[in-house]
């Protein structure tokens, strides 16, 4: 047996470390032993979960696990798992916790060597920010436009230029503008400028924004990436659109916004458009995240995407409250944040 800390989310701001243990003397054939270095928090979607903001259809009751972005060494595998070795660095979308079981599919994911654990255990959300850009079928050399500018969006900001498109960042803070400079931006504005349209105007050389990323849950938001995109444009929206949010105080499918400028709204989610058959069973977030995994990790392999360089707190994993209470007050001075989960 070996012991195990978990976090554990019993109500809203109701976050505890607890402990457990884990029969890693017994795999099954098909199971892999993860021992857990670092988790990263995913600020927006986990703040959303600890201030008890109303459920998202299909999430589990109170008590639940928190988090999404683990990696850890392989400490052991089941006697049928033959692509992954212990030793082996892997990512998962599993929870804050110091070590665990699964099942050894595509979660949990090898890591390259070349890819530092405090950029690849973001892998998970940057696929998921990639995945806005081929569920949209962006384009190269198309202009995009990232709207909210958290890990997601800085995420879309970085694979930006690399996927080939002229991206500005469009944020609420000078802190979030200045990273989305860091991460290769090509223009940062305030979301409120009074010369947003004129400035982007000029960004765009007068063609306008061919695709929006929206990444935050504000409706005033939405309402600003439906008013920059393009006629004919693409809208594509990851965040949980009204999520926490005082209710809608506007039409958001008004005709001059939605139907004269024959926008197309994307919900990122599922797999991608692709030509080709998805297996039936791939559902959900991940049908589309576990495609792109490989692609980002690779990208960070070779160094040209870095997540660490936005790392703004460093914290044991006995201080995962601290950063929640932060998140909860909209600290905006935290971008990334990881858990170390040494000691555990």
């Amino acid at each position: 047996m070996t012991a195990c800390k978990k976090a554990v989310l019993y109500g809203p701001g109701d976050l505890r470390i607890e402990e457990d243990t884990l029969d890693t003397d017994n795999l099954a054939p098909d199971e892999v032993w993860v021992q857990t270095t670092v988790s990263a928090l995913k600020i927006g979607t986990d703040r959303g979960n600890y201030e008890g903001a109303e459920r998202v259809p299909g999430a589990p009751e109170y008590p639940r696990g928190v988090g999404d972005s683990n990696l850890g060494i392989v400490r052991g595998v089941g006697s049928a798992v033959q692509h992954l070795a212990v030793g082996d660095r892997v990512i998962s979308g599993t929870w804050h916790q110091s070590t665990y079981i699964q099942q050894a599919g595509e979660d949990p994911a090898k890591v390259p060597d070349g890819a530092a654990d405090e950029d690849a255990v973001y892998a998970n959300l940057y696929a998921l920010s990639a995945l806005c850009y081929h569920k949209a079928l962006f384009r190269p050399g198309e202009t995009v436009a990232v709207v909210g500018l958290g890990t997601l969006g800085l995420g879309a900001v970085a694979l930006g230029p690399l996927f080939g498109a002229r991206t500005v960042a469009l944020g609420n803070s000078d802190t979030r503008l200045r990273a989305a400079r860091t991460m290769g931006a090509h223009q940062a504005l305030m979301s409120d400028d009074p010369e947003l349209h004129a400035k982007l105007d000029r960004f765009s050389d007068g063609r306008g924004i061919d695709l929006v990323i929206l990444t935050a849950n504000p409706w005033p938001a939405y309402r600003t990436s439906l008013e920059i995109v393009r006629r004919d444009g693409r809208v594509a929206i990851v965040s949980l659109l009204g999520r926490g949010e005082e209710a809608l105080d506007f039409n958001p499918l008004a005709m001059q916004l939605f139907y004269d400028k024959a926008v197309t709204l994307i919900a990122v989610s599922g797999g991608d458009p692709s030509l080709y058959p998805r297996p039936a069973e791939r559902t959900g977030m991940a049908a589309g995240t576990r495609h792109h995994r490989p692609h980002v990790l690779q990208l960070m392999a070779d160094g040209v995407l870095k997540p660490s360089k936005l790392i703004t707190h460093r914290l044991h994993y006995t201080e995962m409250r601290q950063a929640y209470d932060m998140a909860f007050k909209r600290d905006k001075s935290m971008i990334n944040v990881v858990f170390d989960w040494t000691g555990a």
